[in-house]
């Protein structure tokens, strides 16, 4: 790898995002990137991004006539709302704050970033905002099948970002 990752648009400064999450393909990507391209990120700005899940609304198991199951959709109170996503967030800046750390401890500065929504749209809108020069991500191991009909983060944010995207491989 060479160590120019182009100058942003703006200032002239080199933004590099490491997008995770808690999977291990995340875990697995933000050491790589650590470990095989600390020359080029310590000479930029480096963010770590993680989205957080919107709250979802709940279903429940609300009768069985038969074999039929039945599911309806129940509208949760905005006390339990505010409760799932006060949780969603702590657990987010848990997430980010260890990475954070990681990359502290190999001397690398980097500032965490996190915002509420589907994980493919918020790290293709944030890699807007901020002028992001390259995207890191982990592959996300996620299946064939699971793939074609819903796809991945990582295909959608190689089609949809606004820089180059690194998609990091676990072996």
């Amino acid at each position: 790898m060479g160590d120019d990752l182009g100058a942003g648009e703006k200032g002239g400064e080199r933004r590099v995002m490491v997008a995770i999450d808690e999977g291990e393909h995340s875990h697995y990507a933000l050491m790589w990137v650590l470990d095989n391209m600390k020359e080029s990120i310590s000479k930029s700005s480096v963010f770590i991004f993680m989205a957080q899940p919107p709250p979802n609304r709940v279903l429940t198991y609300a009768a069985s006539l038969g074999s039929a199951r039945m599911y309806y959709p129940v509208s949760a109170s905005p006390e339990l709302l505010y409760s799932v996503q006060d949780n969603q967030k702590k657990i987010t800046l848990a997430f980010l704050e260890k990475a954070k750390e990681i990359c502290a401890s190999k001397g690398v500065n980097a500032e965490i970033i996190t915002d509420v929504g589907d994980p493919k749209t918020a790290i293709c809108s944030v890699v807007e905002k901020l002028n992001i020069n390259m995207l890191v991500l982990g592959e996300g191991g996620v299946g064939k099948i699971k793939r074609a009909f819903i796809g991945s983060v990582s295909n959608y944010c190689v089609h949809y970002a606004k820089c180059p995207v690194l998609v990091v491989k676990k072996p």
